[in-house]
């Protein structure tokens, strides 16, 4: 099995929609669809990333920024769809029925060489659910929209040699900010978001040794700082490297589990297709 190494980028993070990369140079998949279609080919021609390695669509719930662009980019490029059966009861979108799959909990789900592994997390939707991406002994987390840190979410963010991780508010620009209050309540309820300490107390309570690269997701436009979150957990790093993603862009392309042994290696935004074809 040839899994050596993973790549990933996040194509858009934050409020305004979410959609994520992970693949191998033969197959990949996308976590959620929360940009649109135009925006997530133009993002990834920029990145030399081909559609045509997109094997499935993973949903991890039904709210507007994770599925904004669904429809059309399943329907365009013929790219199945993997969501839960209450998912689907609740995202109201006309998904074409033969590439409809839905899965369960614990879950895990084949495409190729990649292996999907599906669990519930805590979150104010019908049945929502974070994934590991994982081939052979690389594993890729996607772990965005948690109310709190669970047992699942450490078990398996202890597993990672990279991961996509919430860090959407500073608990003090969250109290202070413009807000009115039941917003407040419903982002650090339990039930909405995790704060910047909740994301750190996992990374440094249960970071590997393996874990490569720390992408740090679905910041709060109005509620955070991508340069206090970026310095909050370089603090802490010890050798993993820190990625703050946009709503704004794309990030590179990170590769996880390189053949040589080292993960650091990255390509830059707009780097030519010609020198990542093989994505």
């Amino acid at each position: 099995m040839d899994c050596n190494p993973l790549y990933i980028t996040s194509l858009n993070s934050g409020s305004n929609g979410n959609c994520y990369y992970v693949g191998n140079s033969k197959e990949a998949i996308l976590v959620d669809a929360g940009i649109s279609c135009k925006e997530t080919e133009k993002r990834m021609l920029r990145l030399g990333l081909s559609m045509k390695k997109v094997k499935a669509i993973f949903i991890s719930h039904e709210h507007g920024d994770h599925i904004r662009g669904l429809t059309v980019l399943s329907r365009k490029f013929g790219i199945p769809v993997y969501i839960t059966q209450g998912t689907l009861n609740n995202c109201r979108l006309n998904l074409p029925e033969e590439l409809t799959r839905t899965f369960s909990s614990h879950q895990t789900v084949e495409i190729g060489s990649l292996k999907i592994a599906c669990f519930p997390k805590v979150h104010d939707a019908a049945e929502p659910h974070s994934f590991m991406v994982s081939c052979g002994d690389i594993k890729v987390g996607v772990f965005t929209d948690l109310g709190v840190v669970c047992d699942q979410l450490s078990l398996h963010f202890k597993q990672c040699d990279a991961a996509f991780l919430e860090a959407n508010y500073d608990e003090e620009l969250l109290q202070n900010g413009k807000y009115p209050y039941y917003l407040k309540r419903r982002i650090s309820g339990g039930q909405g978001h995790l704060s910047n300490t909740q994301a750190l107390e996992l990374f440094t309570n249960f970071r590997p040794s393996k874990l490569s690269h720390l992408l740090l997701a679905h910041l709060s436009k109005d509620n955070n700082d991508p340069e206090l979150v970026e310095h909050l957990f370089n603090q802490h790093a010890d050798g993993t490297v820190i990625v703050v993603a946009t709503r704004h862009m794309e990030t590179p392309v990170f590769t996880i589990g390189a053949a040589s042994g080292s993960s650091a290696g990255t390509y830059p935004t707009g780097q030519s297709s010609l020198q990542l074809q093989d994505f």
